[in-house]
């Protein structure tokens, strides 16, 4: 399980974190939550632009996600159904979103 994790990883790193995890350990599932992007309109006082938290190296919107778990699952073997988790928005999707990795 990486909760809230990816984002902390400088973008020119995430592919270390991707062999690491997919390609080396292979576990049968893997959890992966994090911040969307998209959302944060809710909050009060954030203004755009801004992240959730200071280290923080991105926050991605729904497809940015949703394309980075298909060349996840494209390069290592994996399948993986994306879910919201927290209060869904009509337009905005949830606060966070999760991808749940089977290894095929």
């Amino acid at each position: 399980i990486a909760a809230e994790v990816i984002e902390h990883i400088d973008l020119d790193r995430l592919d270390a974190f991707e062999r690491s995890v997919f390609e080396f350990a292979r576990p049968g599932v893997v959890l992966v939550t994090t911040p969307n992007v998209e959302y944060n309109a809710k909050f009060e006082g954030m203004t755009p632009g801004q992240m959730r938290h200071a280290d923080h190296r991105f926050e991605w919107t729904r497809a940015q996600f949703q394309e980075w778990i298909d060349r996840v699952c494209a390069s290592y073997r994996y399948e993986a159904d994306v879910q919201g988790i927290g209060p869904r928005d009509q337009g905005l999707g949830c606060p966070t979103q999760m991808a749940v990795f089977r290894r095929v």
